[in-house]
């Protein structure tokens, strides 16, 4: 895990809202509220969304704020779980209980509707024995400064953490980017134009 240990790759975002003074408990019922749930009957394809506590994807409690709120910074991860059904080994299951069907009936052709149902029960029952594709991504949002690391980079990863993040929590998150943290420290913006690199300063109107 990067944000603990290791190397750490992520983008940096500022949080545009204001955080209440109380903001712990109302932070931990948010996290609570849409923390990961699994399905007893998954759908295949079909991404389910959620908050884990950092030590560990199957804890989703949030009741011990001390296991991820350290003084002003809040650590937590983003699981995202998709249950892919090999399509081959699928494909030719399918086709055998198609044949088999038209061997019972003593059809040359199954109907499509009779094809339908074979293939959503043949789904519900793979599905049910396919272990799901699982990725975490952590977040470190130091509350008091108002950024946060998101520990990933892909598009997707990341909309699908603004999307979650506004809802649990009310305020959204606007990417921030290197010349943005280059904006707010005069000295090492004026050593940069002084050695002829880029000049970061907005326009002003004449």
């Amino acid at each position: 895990m990067g944000i603990l240990s290791g190397a750490l790759t992520a983008r940096r975002y500022r949080v545009d809202g204001e955080v209440p003074i109380g903001f712990r408990e109302g932070f931990a019922e948010g996290l609570r509220s849409y923390a990961f749930q699994d399905k007893s009957s998954p759908t295949a394809g079909e991404e389910l969304v959620g908050w884990v506590e950092i030590h560990n994807l199957l804890d989703v409690g949030f009741e011990d704020i001390n296991r991820w709120l350290y003084d002003h910074y809040a650590i937590f991860s983003l699981r995202v779980d998709k249950r892919v059904l090999p399509a081959k080994l699928f494909k030719a299951h399918l086709e055998k209980r198609v044949e088999a069907w038209c061997q019972e009936h003593q059809r040359s052709k199954c109907p499509a509707a009779v094809r339908g149902e074979l293939k959503e029960l043949l789904e519900f029952e793979m599905l049910q024995k396919t272990l799901p594709r699982v990725s975490v991504y952590e977040v470190c949002w130091n509350v008091t400064d108002g950024w946060l690391l998101f520990h990933n980079l892909s598009d997707r990863a990341n909309e699908r953490f603004v999307k979650l993040f506004f809802e649990t929590f009310g305020l959204h998150p606007k990417p921030e980017a290197p010349l943005d943290l280059l904006g707010s420290d005069e000295e090492l913006g004026e050593a940069m134009l002084c050695t002829g690199g880029l000049d970061y300063r907005p326009e002003v109107d004449a």
